[in-house]
């Protein structure tokens, strides 16, 4: 059955049903500010995903959380708080945003047998270790980041930050992120689907070892200061843009190159493009 699409589909949408019920209990139930609610629900909701993972065999089945998880909490947030211009134009933005990964996520899943070769990787490396590395790295790590690159948000929705010429054009700026991530998207599919050899040279990788990245990067950049133009005493929740940055320089895109640098035609691909703008070099 793990081998049947459909059902896998299925599986998924029904344990992500589960955690965002148990996540809403867990929040309910928490008397503290609501943006340490929120991180506690949030954890919780990963723990029920990382406990289906485990039984499943197959830690890809967190993948979707990373875009479902935000719409999920604006929604939230908004709904309990009330809707307003502001409110709408960020849920638009991270909306626009979370459907372009989710669905490059659905077209990339076959089922429930396929699992992100990254993990496979950290698997075979770290052995019996393999466990916690599971846990922390694949499952609660990209949570906390996504916890700290949304909290602007939610914070904007809460305190009723108010609009400006600065919070419209960082949210252009998420939105040109989320073209250029769709853009990437396309053009990646494309070239696998024709099966050509070697690496994309197509498009915006013709400039860009990793467009998509710099779109992710530049989304929550954009978010982020979206969201301190709105409350411009809450400057420290920028943080989580930055430290979603760093994880792209040191973990992401070194994981990727040091994979690719088994291809002999790396070092050229290296030295006739840039690492994030997809601009000429």
């Amino acid at each position: 059955m793990k081998k049947n699409r459909i059902f896998s589909f299925i599986i998924i949408g029904l344990i992500y049903i589960i955690a965002t019920i148990i996540g809403l209990l867990a929040y309910k139930k928490l008397s503290y500010a609501f943006w340490i609610n929120l991180l506690i629900a949030d954890v919780v909701a990963t723990i029920i995903v990382f406990i289906f993972s485990c039984i499943l065999k197959n830690a890809s089945v967190y993948d979707p959380y990373w875009s479902v998880q935000p719409i999920v909490i604006i929604l939230f947030f908004i709904y309990k708080y009330g809707f307003n211009i502001t409110n709408i134009l960020f849920l638009i933005v991270v909306s626009i945003w979370g459907l372009r990964l989710t669905l490059n996520w659905i077209y990339t899943f076959k089922n429930l047998t396929f699992q992100d070769w990254r993990y496979t990787m950290l698997k075979e490396k770290t052995k019996k270790f393999y466990p916690i590395i599971n846990f922390i790295g694949i499952h609660m790590v990209p949570t906390l980041i996504v916890y700290g690159c949304i909290i602007p948000v939610i914070f904007v929705i809460v305190e009723v930050g108010k609009i400006n010429i600065i919070t419209l054009l960082s949210l252009l700026v998420s939105i040109c992120a989320c073209t250029i991530q769709g853009i990437a998207d396309i053009q990646m599919h494309t070239f696998r689907k024709n099966k050509r050899t070697g690496f994309i040279r197509d498009g915006l990788w013709k400039y860009s070892r990793h467009p998509n990245y710099f779109g992710e990067i530049m989304m929550w950049w954009g978010i982020g200061i979206a969201s301190v133009s709105c409350l411009p005493n809450k400057w420290f929740l920028l943080a989580g843009a930055l430290c979603n940055t760093l994880l792209f320089l040191f973990v992401s895109i070194p994981m990727a190159d040091n994979k690719n640098k088994k291809r002999g035609d790396f070092e050229k691909l290296k030295s006739e493009t840039r690492m994030l703008l997809p601009i000429k070099k």
